[in-house]
This record gives C-alpha cells, structure tokens and sequence, in this order.
C-alpha cells in the first residue's frame, strides 16, 4: 500500500513556478493545491485541511509575512516554510521569528523543487517529532496525576487509620485510673502521633523526601501539652527550632525521641499539683550536623535518684538514637534535666 498523499498549498503569484511545482511535486507524492495571492491561500487554508504549506514573500497586496501572520492566527495552522529570493537572507530571519517552520531560497529549475521536497519533509518529520513527544508527555501527565490522586487517596486512608488508632488509644487510656498503665498508653498514643504528623505534613505539602523540622516540633510541643496538663499541674511544652528540613525517616525517628523525652518531663519532673515548663530546641551545629535538646526546670536527676516508669521510654530513647547515629547526654550543670543528642543531618 502506498503512503498517502502530503497536502500542500503552495501560495505564489508566479504562474510558472505554481506549474513547475504542481507538476514537479505531484509526482512525488504531494497532492499540490496553487493559490495566486495571499488573500486566495488564505481562503483555501480556511476551508480545507492541508498537510504543510509552502509562501513567497514577493506577492502583490498582501506579501508572504503578513500572510504568514494570517496563517498563523488560523486554528490548527499546519507548518509553513517560507520562500525568499537570493538575496533575502534578512526576510528569512524574519519569516522564521514570525512563526515559519522553515525557508527555502528561490532559484531556477528543477533545483527549486528538490530543496523545497527536502525542507518539506525535514518540517514534516519534525512536526511529526513534536506530535509524538507531545502525545508522550501528555501521557506522562495523565500516568503522574492518577499516581498522585492514589497517593493522595492512600496519605488519606493512612491518616484516618493513624487518627482512629490514636482516638482508641486515648479513650481506652482515660478508662485507666492515673498511674504507669494510664501513662504507658499515652506515652504509645505520642508515638503513633509522631508519625501521624509527619504523614499529616507530606500529604500538606506534598513534599515526601523531607520534613520542615520548625512546624513539626510546634505541632508535637501543642500535643504534648493538651495531653500531660491538668488544671492543678499545667504543663507548657514549648519548641524552638532553626530553619531545617531533614529526611522523612530522620525526621520520624527524631519525633519519636521527642515525644518520649518531653513526655517523661512532664510526667517527672515536676509535682503532680506543680506547673512547669518542657522546653524542645532543634538547631545546627554546623552545615552538616544537628542538636536537639529536651530540657526543664523540675526535680532533675541525681545519682540515688530511683528510677520512675518501667524504664521503656528510656530504651526507646536508646535505640531511636542509635538509628540517628547519636548517643543521649546529660549536662550535669542544669538545674532540672538537660538532655541532647547530636546527629548527622542526612544518614
């Protein structure tokens, strides 16, 4: 089967040259269309479908760059390739910041017709080109939005179950008269909280590689505070942090040292009928490396200080810093307890 054939409106005031390329042309493949004037191609390129369109600048009335204009303004306008005479080199600059697709220099002859087949089909191939490369990335577009609406549908059903888990948790926890089994599932309620934020702040933003450390923190100092303050022993968890953004898992595990840090404090440091403070700094310490301090002002810690709670907390702490690369220190010179990590900002 042979390839159909390519439309082409030639537009020229030059009888002669319309003959030699309808008949040069058309045994090649072109179905050829002539017009005389810009006005008639005009028409033409209106009422019917062409494949590429071929204009010369030297026309009486409407000359070829304001026909090329014309074209263009068209719905759908094809390729134009512009034709210039041999000393027109400026009129094809022209033509092609216009909006032409390519120019062909007239001359003599068949010689004419081949460089006018061959710019032809070097504009077709690139408007062919940019079709495919345009039916791609609208593709890609299309695949990138139904990924992000189930990732956004997938961040959505996760928050739900996180919230829901962490609902359960604190009605079974107010069932529980006060003491370490009370505490221990408000402690696992924090934890599932920590994550639950930083789910929260990705599905916000969008962004899944990092966490901005600043908004994080002041979102867990507000929990911590709402759970561990009782109108005779208030507690005000507060959070400090420098500009930062850290990785996703960092910053989980980060949460998750805090929460059981600033929880402790506020469930030990002060009297059960005594106010206090819980004070959350994350700031650098140089480009590459973080510290992260949990500290306040209560009882403190000294060396018969018997041991409160089961100890899991303090495990946790442990582990969740090792995983940072990092080991827990406390400043003995603090009045109440200061305790602080330092870390890599990236693994």
């Amino acid at each position: 089967m042979s390839d159909p054939a390519v439309h082409l409106l030639y537009i020229d005031d030059d009888a002669g040259l319309r003959r030699l390329v309808e008949r040069t042309l058309g045994r090649t493949g072109y179905e050829v269309t002539p017009a005389e004037s810009g006005a008639e191609g005009l028409v033409l390129a209106a009422r019917k479908r062409f494949d590429i369109i071929a204009v010369d600048h030297h026309m009486p009335g409407m000359d070829g760059l304001a026909t090329l204009a014309a074209l263009r303004a068209l719905p759908d306008c094809p390729p134009v390739v512009y034709v210039t005479g041999a000393d027109d080199g400026r009129l094809a600059v022209a033509a092609l910041k216009a909006g032409a697709d390519d120019y062909v220099v007239k001359s003599v002859g068949e010689d004419f017709t081949d460089l006018l087949r061959s710019a032809f089909a070097q504009t077709l191939e690139r408007g062919s080109l940019r079709k495919a490369k345009d039916a791609a990335e609208q593709q890609l577009r299309a695949s990138n939005d139904r990924l992000a609406s189930l990732l956004r549908e997938v961040n959505h059903r996760v928050a739900n179950n996180l919230q829901m888990a962490i609902a359960f948790i604190g009605m079974q926890a107010m069932l529980l008269p006060e003491g370490e089994a009370r505490n221990a599932l408000l402690a696992t309620q924090h934890r599932i909280g920590a994550i639950a934020q930083v789910n929260r702040r990705l599905y916000a933003t969008g962004d899944v590689q990092s966490v901005e450390m600043r908004d994080y923190l002041t979102g867990l100092a507000h929990d911590l505070t709402e759970t561990w303050s009782t109108p005779q022993g208030p507690r005000k968890v507060i959070a400090l942090a420098d500009d930062i953004s850290i990785q996703t898992d960092r910053a989980v595990t980060l949460g998750m040292i805090v929460c059981e840090l600033a929880g402790n404090a506020c469930k030990y440091a002060y009297g059960t009928h005594e106010p206090g403070e819980v004070r959350i700094v994350l700031r650098k310490a140089d480009d590459d490396r973080l510290v992260l301090v949990v500290e306040d002002d209560g009882v403190g810690l000294t060396a018969d200080s018997a041991a409160k709670g089961t100890g899991l907390g303090r495990r946790l702490v442990n582990a969740l810093a090792r995983g940072l690369g990092a080991t827990p220190a406390v400043d003995p010179d603090h009045k109440g307890l200061r305790i602080s990590l330092e870390f890599a900002l990236k693994a």
